[in-house]
């Protein structure tokens, strides 16, 4: 067996600021480690082979529903002179598709790294960002780039549009449940329902965006102080005010209100909304456990639990 290598990158949820964001205002990205996506490469004596739930076969055959991953990995390649070089890639991951928790970058962080390994190249956190940047244009037109600031962290990412993407202090205990309403997220309708609401009703929108944005800064503060009760009252604000933009659902609408019955401190979408996930805030085990229990029996398909014992990570 030849030598192999590994890359690896975490899923990501927004913990506040969804579509408030999209007008300026500031969001709170949250790593989450125990969901990973993990990228293997090995020696191999011919070929370039990729492994994967979407894809096995020669790289040189991937379809246009992996166009990023493909550009992401020639470039790599024709970088390091390793266009001949025989090898196999499998990407295993956790993170589901099309639920909000950063999957395209998660995959193009972790073949970022994978592939630095493999051709022994050094790699820092400004390197890793804008070569993850190459999928993500592609997958995502034109991204933020708070999914691959995040799913490469270890710690929440400030982010605000266009001026700012930074890791913030996070020294809160307790526990995160995330669970997936069984519904696929639809992101641009939930934009678009926002931008037709801001035309026609623009007094009251651009209000609740702007306290969005007010609880942002205050979420920001309660990680840091710590102070998980206030971040959790801020994180059921929030969901009042995406509810009153019309980018919740009933589905979520009724797992919130779960949550919050069994014990979470707040609960709320996260993401695009009008379906995909949401996360509730717990401050002990055996409430996350009550809570992650009540969710799967009201309907949730997949839950996730995440501790709140992040340390930094430099890269």
């Amino acid at each position: 067996m030849g030598r192999t290598v590994h890359g690896k990158s975490n899923a990501k949820i927004i913990l506040i600021g969804d579509h408030s964001v999209v007008y300026g205002q500031p969001a709170i990205a949250l790593p989450l480690p125990s969901v990973t996506t993990n990228v293997t490469i090995r020696e191999t004596a011919t070929g370039q082979r990729l492994n994967s739930r979407y894809f096995d076969g020669p790289i040189s055959r991937l379809g246009q529903n992996l166009a990023g991953v493909a550009k992401l990995i020639n470039t790599l390649l024709t970088r390091f002179d390793g266009q001949q070089t025989p090898f196999e890639m499998t990407i295993t991951s956790d993170l589901p598709a099309e639920r909000g928790m950063g999957s395209s970058a998660a995959v193009a962080v972790a073949i970022t790294r994978a592939l630095y390994a493999f051709f022994e190249r050094p790699l820092n956190r400004d390197l890793l960002l804008a070569d993850a940047e190459i999928a993500e244009k592609i997958t995502h037109g034109n991204p933020s780039g708070i999914d691959a600031a995040t799913v490469s962290s270890n710690v929440p990412i400030w982010f605000v549009p266009h001026r700012e993407t930074t890791q913030i202090p996070f020294a809160l205990q307790g526990y995160l449940v995330i669970a997936d309403s069984g519904i696929k997220g639809q992101t641009g309708k939930a934009v678009a329902a926002v931008a037709r609401r801001q035309t026609t009703m623009p007094t009251e929108t651009n209000q609740q965006i702007q306290t969005l944005g007010q609880l942002s800064v205050a979420a920001r503060a309660a990680l840091a102080k710590p102070d998980l009760r206030q971040l959790g009252q801020i994180i059921s604000d929030a969901q009042q005010q995406l509810q009153g933009l019309g980018v919740s659902s009933r589905e979520l609408d009724h797992l919130t209100q779960v949550a919050t019955a069994n014990g979470a401190l707040g609960a709320k979408l996260t993401g695009g909304g009008m379906g995909g996930c949401l996360i509730a805030l717990c401050p002990d085990r055996s409430t996350t456990q009550r809570v992650q229990q009540s969710l799967v029996d009201a309907g949730a398909t997949a839950t996730w639990i995440e501790a709140f014992n992040l340390e930094e990570d430099p890269q």
